[in-house]
């Protein structure tokens, strides 16, 4: 079965040579220069690869001190300062292959079975991609991967869901009663005055396009989506270990993955500090530099929500003051396309101002984190606030058609204003539901879109244009001199690696899209899973062919994107369940069907969600015009009728509804939770071969050191038992025995305290 698999796979396997030897596993161990006769050297120019030499020489030039200042260390600090323009390793010549075909170097390797849009279908070729760029880098492309590979499941089951949507459209009871005109609703007006009465079956389409997002299908799919997202996180933990195994990473210590050095921007910061000190030192003032650092810190953060919540606050008054303006035309056509003309034009400001913002956010994050000093630190604050920025700068408007749109309109005759008489808006007769899908799927995918092909195929090449048009001169001037360009001007040409938070930053914005609200859009893990095939290969040719070659990182794991992504997996079992308790009317029907239907149907459901309103209760100026011989008006909700004694107060139908949804949000999330732990629970961390697999290498390597330590203390007792023939009779040298001896003793010692710390680290 293994040899049919094999053939079955092949032609999804690249082209790599790498791979070829990939089943053979080394015993592997630090490398240290004490213990050179144990490493299988064949050849020291060999023996480490491009990647690991380029990082050693790395480490030297950051750690090389400058002699004439005690400030200055390493050649980061140098270039932050300005005396040097860049500093990185060279790619291994060009990425276009020439010749034949056998002699390609692991760029042109990379380039050709990776870093093509044409090469979609196949594995990535991730040990040749470690060995290129590094743990860390290989680790990203590792993870998205295997995000990508489990969309496809995710993407099968939301078509099914769709699906399902669109085979019972025609049968779906609630909305066949809304497109029916014999039924004949009459409506409250949707603005004051200019608005007249209108018909409910004039939402017939809106109803049925609620129903494919809405219907008892979308439960069970947000049910799975929360379980798809632990299943994801306990595969890539394995995956991850297995990497690990394979890279020779179980064994680092910790020092080795961190980066301990202090960042050459704390370190101007600092110094700036201390003269600002100096320079003041005359007019000190007793200040709390506590207070003061929080108060900068948090001042801008402040600034940034604000920001964020007045750009959400200006698109509703937009869609309020248009509603209003569109409602009171005298063209026909114009009111019959309010709510379409006014949800899509608002999506379409909220997506661009998402863009602007996203960009400015990135700078403030940066700015905010300036305190920490090491290089580690300063990178996982750094991220945090750029997530927290981002997210809220994603979603604010997503949240608001969710849980408040709707929410606080008011009544007939009671509405609640806002800016001079603006009523406040209202969803859909249809519910919100299909309104949260419009802007969560436009969000989505205009994200997507644009900042793949402008932010990242334009901009960079733009930039490029602008660094060619600069060094212009100097091009001329080397061809003057008729000398073939070197690999480090054209590896200058291209543009600086700028680190993996706006890769990872993408993709986690993008599975909160998925995982968060996707009981509104079951469609979005088929989006993502299809820009994701196109993002893979285009970060693969952005770092291949137009970016200069990072220097290459040592990493276990992937950091502070995990717990990022292991919280957004459990927000969104909280997220989905109110979605689908207040969002959605699934509980409405529900409370319906089995506590107030005659037949146990859904027959007339939409009749008991209309309350009834009195006209002439309309308020002085907001009655319609032209009401004639309307004396009632129906409204989406839950209150008593204009004739009971408790008139327009919620009515008993109301509370139970509540009842229900709260309920509800109870029990899907104590189930999901439940379940989610179970899948978690039967899932082992570290596969069993890998685990089998450690035990045997830590077996080896004790045996090793074990066969080294013996040799030495052979050789000891070879020196004493000289030592003890070579004495003669009567001879006053006892201490050269004693030393000996002494001396095996300590051998002794040393060999059973590695032993004991070997064991010590396989019990861990």
């Amino acid at each position: 079965m293994s040899t049919v698999w094999q053939k079955l796979n092949q032609p999804f396997q690249p082209k790599v040579p790498q791979q070829d030897h990939g089943r053979t596993k080394f015993l592997s161990h630090c490398f240290s220069r004490d213990k050179l006769h144990l490493y299988n050297i064949t050849s020291k120019d060999t023996f480490f690869d491009n990647a690991t030499r380029g990082r050693v020489v790395y480490e030297i030039l950051r750690r090389t001190v400058c002699v004439r200042t005690c400030q200055t260390i390493g050649i980061s600090t140098l270039i932050a300062k300005g005396v040097y323009d860049a500093a990185f390793p060279l790619h291994d010549g060009d990425f276009r292959v020439d010749g034949d075909a056998d002699d390609r170097n692991d760029r042109q390797v990379l380039h050709e079975e990776w870093a093509r849009y044409s090469a979609f279908y196949k594995y990535q070729p991730i040990d040749l991609v470690r060995k290129y760029f590094g743990e860390k880098i290989g680790l990203y492309f590792a993870w998205l991967g295997v995000y990508t590979q489990l969309l496809i499941p995710a993407s099968i089951v939301g078509i099914i869901v769709f699906g399902y949507g669109v085979a019972t459209v025609d049968t779906n009871i609630p909305s066949l009663e809304m497109c029916d005109e014999r039924l004949n609703f009459t409506m409250c007006p949707l603005c004051d005055g200019a608005c007249d009465f209108w018909r409910l079956n004039t939402a017939c389409g809106t109803a049925r396009a609620s129903h494919l997002f809405d219907n008892p299908a979308t439960v069970f799919f947000a049910i799975f989506m929360s379980l798809w997202a632990v299943l994801f996180l306990e595969h890539w933990k394995r995956r991850q270990i297995s990497l690990s195994f394979s890279w020779d990473l179980t064994g680092i210590e910790e020092e080795e993955v961190r980066d301990e050095h202090p960042r050459p921007r704390y370190e101007t910061i600092l110094r700036q500090k201390r003269q600002r000190k100096q320079k003041n030192k005359k007019h000190k003032k007793k200040t709390n530099k506590y207070g003061c650092v929080m108060t900068n810190l948090f001042l801008p953060f402040a600034f940034q929500f604000g920001l964020t919540f007045s750009a959400v606050f200006g698109v509703i008054v937009y869609r309020i003051v248009v509603s209003a303006l569109m409602a009171m035309s005298p063209d026909p056509e114009t009111k019959s396309n309010v709510r379409v003309t006014v949800t899509a034009t608002a999506v379409i400001i909220n997506l661009v101002v998402i863009l602007i913002l996203d960009e400015i956010y990135g700078a403030v994050a940066l700015w905010l984190t300036e305190f920490p000093k090491l290089e580690t630190n300063f990178e996982e604050r750094l991220i945090l606030k750029a997530f927290l920025l981002k997210f809220m700068n994603a979603y604010a408007p997503i949240f608001y058609v969710a849980f408040f749109k709707g929410r606080f309109v008011g009544r007939p005759g009671n509405y609640v204003y806002v800016f001079n008489g603006y009523r406040m808006e209202e969803c859909a007769p249809g519910g919100c539901l299909i309104e949260l899908c419009i802007q969560l799927s436009i969000i989505m995918l205009g994200k997507q879109l644009i900042q793949n092909n402008i932010f990242e195929i334009g901009i960079p090449k733009l930039k490029k244009l602008v660094r060619s048009l600069k060094d212009k001169g100097s091009a001329e001037e080397e061809r003057e001199e008729e000398r073939p360009p070197q690999q480090w001007n054209l590896d200058y040409a291209l543009a600086p690696f700028e680190g993996l938070t706006p890769e990872y930053m993408e993709m986690i914005i993008q599975f909160g899209f998925v995982s968060l609200f996707v009981a509104s859009f079951p469609l979005a893990p088929l989006f993502a899973l299809l820009n994701n095939v196109i993002e893979i290969r285009l970060d693969a040719k952005k770092f291949v062919a137009e970016l200069r070659r990072p220097v290459a990182i040592r990493a276990k794991d992937i950091g502070i994107w995990y717990n990022i992504l292991s919280g957004m997996g459990k927000f969104s079992v909280i997220i989905n369940a109110f979605v689908i308790s207040f969002t959605s009317d699934f509980i409405p029907r529900l409370v319906y069907q089995y506590m107030y239907s005659q037949t146990g149907t859904m027959h007339g459901f939409i009749d008991h969600t209309l309350s009834h309103f009195n006209v002439s209760s309309f308020k002085p100026g907001t009655a319609p015009h032209n009401s004639g011989d309307i004396t009632l008006c129906r409204y989406k909700d839950y209150r008593e009728p204009p004739w009971s004694p408790d008139a327009y107060q919620f009515s008993k139908q109301y509370w139970c509804v509540l009842a229900a949804r709260l309920a509800f949000v109870i029990l899907f999330q104590n189930l999901v939770m439940f379940l989610s732990l179970m899948v978690a629970w039967g899932i082992p961390d570290v596969p069993k071969t890998i685990m089998q697999q450690l035990k045997r290498e830590k077996k080896l390597l004790v045996d090793v050191f074990l066969r080294e330590e013996k040799e030495k203390f052979q050789l000891i007792q070879s020196l004493f038992a000289k030592d003890t023939t070579h004495q003669q009779p009567g001879s006053k040298r006892p201490h050269l025995g004693l030393g000996t001896v002494l001396l095996g003793v300590i051998w002794s010692v040393y060999v059973f305290a590695c032993v004991s710390r070997v064991l010590v680290c396989e019990t861990q």
